[in-house]
């Protein structure tokens, strides 16, 4: 007899259901295998499918593993206030006074909920964003990734925060929505410098935005992300870091996934200890079950 696991789709940074990103949550993922979490995640075609567990640390309201449909990601933001969403909605978890831990592979997560249901914001912690150090050799498919890009202001980054980004800054919001990513050097300078994604940015003159963004995992089968929390959180810590926040201050909003039919809104938040916060508002689209044994 085949098990019958809960099952919840939602899309994460999204006011209204069909914007932000799409995420698969298995509610009850224990003793599913490693294969086949990551055949289900290969099978729902969203750029994350999280599988919600059994805590393993007394502090964790919840535990997840986050999958891409080619990788296990050892944390994701959208896939981490996705499943904080769907994990309240389905009453595995209480919201205790506003506040809940994240177990995953990158650790535990400090995540904040502000209001309920419809009208709720949630923010994880994302892991510290660093400055990866890569190989010289990499420059050369570095300068092909970005040869029709407008580069301005920061130079080009990896950053780490769990998964690797390159966080490229181009001179405006324009140059950024126009773009025509090159993705098959995109992806031969991700593979090569072990990151998930590349990711540009610039500022926006918007009274709704502070920030457009947008990011490509062509190597991962994802031509572009639609919203994406973890390269948000690696451009707020690298922004951060070089002293560049500038008008966006330590509080913002970007745009992203307008290009591919997916308008979303990533709320940035960067405390007094330099930690970034990354949120927003969740959809619930589909509810149902599954069986995948």
């Amino acid at each position: 007899m085949k098990t019958t696991r809960r099952f919840m789709q939602c899309d994460v940074f999204a006011d209204v259901a069909g914007a932000g990103n799409g995420l698969g949550v298995v509610l009850d993922g224990e003793n599913l295998s490693t294969e086949q979490m990551q055949a289900f995640a290969k099978f729902t075609n969203l750029s994350e499918t999280t599988f919600v567990l059994p805590t393993t640390k007394a502090e964790a309201s919840y535990r997840v593993r986050i999958f891409t449909p080619i990788s296990e990601l050892p944390f994701a933001g959208h896939p981490s206030v996705g499943t904080a969403h769907a994990v309240l909605e389905a009453g595995l978890v209480k919201n205790d006074n506003g506040k809940l831990v994240q177990e995953c592979a990158a650790g535990l997560l400090p995540v904040l909920v502000d209001g309920e249901a419809a009208h709720r914001n949630i923010y994880v912690r994302a892991p510290r964003g660093r400055i990866i150090a890569h190989d010289p050799s990499v420059e050369t498919l570095l300068t092909l990734a970005t040869r029709n890009m407008s580069l301005s202001g920061l130079k080009p980054t990896l950053m780490k925060n769990g998964p690797g980004w390159w966080c490229i800054e181009l001179a405006s919001e324009a140059a950024v929505r126009e773009l025509s990513p090159l993705l098959p050097e995109i992806a031969a300078l991700t593979l090569a410098s072990n990151s998930v994604g590349l990711s540009v940015f610039a500022r926006s003159n918007s009274p709704d935005y502070q920030l457009v963004v947008r990011a490509f995992c062509p190597a991962d089968s994802i031509p572009e992300d639609p919203v994406t929390g973890s390269a948000n959180a690696c451009i707020a810590a690298l922004m951060h870091e070089k002293a560049a926040l500038g008008n966006t201050g330590k509080a913002y909003v970007a745009s992203q996934g307008r290009e591919v039919g997916r308008n979303g809104f990533v709320q940035v938040r960067i405390d007094d200890e330099g930690e970034v916060w990354i949120g927003g508002k969740t959809q619930t689209v589909i509810i149902g079950n599954l069986s995948w044994d």
